[in-house]
């Protein structure tokens, strides 16, 4: 990541989540390979998309749990301790479908009135399929694969499990909607945003 902005966001991220969690440090080091992919088809976008993958689970940082729902917890720390752009703060704050999350957790309320869901639909769906097809440790994998892997994790019952579910066709649209944006700027077919 060579860009301002993602760099700066590289730089956070280590600080926050390399030492402490350096299993989640090596799946957002691939979150982040993932959006260097798709900068082809973003255009200018593509910064943005790289420090939100990078950043994207920086809420699991132990200093930074306060609600322990890693979406609004990195988002809010992005937005009061580093004075993030907003842009960047709703892509953290909503990625992969949080909202859905949130309703399980009693804080959809809270994220919402904070962090409403990104209008850049590209984006949205960029930042999920980067987070959908990296693993744990950081390799490439499917979407389904993925969500199998977190299913096995969390278990069906958890709060995770049943957001899962509940997000598992949104997922794998938002996935294939991606893909075939990448394929029509690789072949010509679409411009770069």
């Amino acid at each position: 990541m060579n860009d301002l902005l993602s760099g700066w966001a590289e730089e956070i991220a280590v600080r926050e989540l390399a030492v402490s969690l350096p299993q989640r440090w090596a799946h957002s080091q691939g979150v982040a390979r993932q959006a260097s992919r798709l900068a082809p088809a973003l255009g200018r976008a593509a910064d943005l998309l790289a420090a939100a993958a990078v950043l994207h689970d920086v809420g699991y940082a132990p200093r930074l749990a306060a609600t322990g729902f890693h979406p609004l917890d990195g988002a809010r720390f992005l937005r009061d301790s580093h004075g993030a752009d907003e842009h960047l703060t709703r892509l953290v704050a909503n990625h992969s479908f949080a909202l859905l999350e949130a309703e399980e957790r009693g804080l959809r309320g809270d994220l919402e009135r904070e962090f409403p869901v990104p209008e850049d639909r590209v984006l949205v769906d960029a930042l999920v399929y980067c987070d959908m097809t990296t693993t744990p440790t950081g390799e490439l994998t499917t979407p389904a694969a993925r969500l199998a892997e977190i299913l096995g994790r969390y278990g069906d019952d958890s709060i995770v499990g049943r957001f899962i579910r509940l997000a598992e066709p949104e997922i794998h649209a938002a996935a294939a909607r991606t893909e075939a944006l990448l394929a029509a700027v690789v072949k010509g077919l679409a411009q770069p945003r």
